[in-house]
């Protein structure tokens, strides 16, 4: 569906864009040819080079894809927007309306402007996100415990468009915090272990006094679960899956509950059990549960957690975009939200799928949390 809008995209920039446009024919099919390609372009890598998860090609290839195909549905968007507020003005006043449906001129700044922020929205996308800090009450949590500082990381992401370097600096700024607890919410790789071997092997110089928990996003599905899962053990990654550890300090705790993803179903996995991951905590201790995705956010409610941490949807990726996003999402996108007794706070995010490698205004992180006794 998502690729099916896209080409629908291609065609509306080669119409109302490039057409219009005061140039020679064959430039304007070749530009059209363009923006169509742009569109198609993550079947041609999953026929030849990998697949849609995980292209295996360089990573300014991966860039320059990115760029082309985010100018593409950014010069349709503005187009869009050009031609409906069109069709007002011709009713209000129509010679400005007619300027807005058939100047090349504005048709050329649209196209501009659209390839402009494009390359702007993939050097934001593979910059080495800053750390955002937050405070959340925790209903339950000790006194002792207040203060406590939790990293979540989540869709780091590995591949060839984010590498080793990029992991390296994620875990050199994630230490520098000095965190009692580190969590990864899922998506952490894109390809097989023979391929992201070296990538991930930065993970492994994450420590914390109550370890490193991780938990599994749809991406670990998409290739090799199995082994990936036996991988992050070997890095001295904790899993959590459908279970829970109990995070003590003195005499102290609370409990740390994890869950699979949805995915796992059509991969022959177990499929994400709230209920299982809760069953045994004490009734009267403070439960944080780890979700990739933020859809599970009532469940999580209703088996008394009282704060769920999740990513899953890059934040929307971009300004607009994100409202899609937030309603492919139970209503849930970024930020800390109220869903009954429970907080959920959804990350944007650290880093993303190599195949849409924009961000404009949604900016990527590592996420600071600290607790505060409620």
């Amino acid at each position: 569906m998502f690729q099916v809008a896209a080409l629908v995209f291609a065609l509306y920039v080669a119409w109302r864009l490039i057409k219009p446009l005061k140039i020679k024919p064959w430039i304007k099919w070749l530009l059209s040819a363009f923006a169509i390609a742009a569109t198609l372009h993550h079947y041609a890598v999953a026929l030849f080079w990998g697949t849609r998860a995980s292209p295996e090609i360089p990573a300014y290839i991966i860039m320059v894809l990115g760029w082309a195909f985010g100018a593409v549905l950014l010069a349709a968007c503005f187009t869009m927007i050009s031609d409906l507020a069109g069709l007002l003005m011709r009713v209000l006043y129509k010679p400005a309306g007619l300027v807005l449906l058939r100047s090349p001129a504005l048709r050329a700044g649209l196209g501009i402007a659209a390839i402009t922020l494009s390359a702007i929205g993939v050097w934001q996308a593979v910059s080495v996100p800053a750390v955002k800090s937050i405070e959340v009450p925790i209903k339950g949590l000790p006194a002792s415990m207040d203060g406590f500082k939790l990293v979540q990381l989540t869709d780091l992401h590995a591949s060839r468009l984010l590498q080793g370097p990029w992991i390296q600096a994620i875990v050199d700024k994630t230490q520098a915090l000095n965190p009692d607890l580190i969590v990864i919410t899922g998506d952490l790789v894109d390809g097989t272990v023979a391929a992201r071997h070296d990538d991930v092997a930065p993970l492994e110089k994450l420590a914390a006094p109550q370890d490193v928990y991780v938990i599994a996003g749809n991406h670990e599905y998409y290739t090799q679960y199995q082994p990936w899962i036996a991988h992050f053990k070997s890095l001295g990654l904790r899993m959590l899956l459908n279970e829970h550890a109990i995070i003590e300090q003195g005499d102290a705790a609370f409990a740390l509950a994890g869950i699979t993803d949805k995915t796992a179903v059509t991969h022959g996995q177990p499929k994400p059990d709230v209920a299982k991951a809760v069953a045994g905590i004490p009734a009267d201790m403070p439960i944080i549960m780890l979700a990739h995705r933020p859809d599970t956010a009532k469940e999580s409610s209703a088996a008394g957690a009282a704060l769920q941490l999740s990513g899953h949807t890059h934040g929307g990726h971009i300004v607009g975009m994100h409202k899609i996003v937030q309603m492919a999402n139970d209503g849930y996108v970024g930020g800390l939200y109220q869903v009954g007794n429970m907080q959920l706070y959804v990350s944007y995010g650290a880093g993303l799928w190599a195949g849409f490698p924009l961000r404009l205004g949604r900016p990527s992180e590592i996420t600071l949390i600290t607790l505060r006794a409620s």
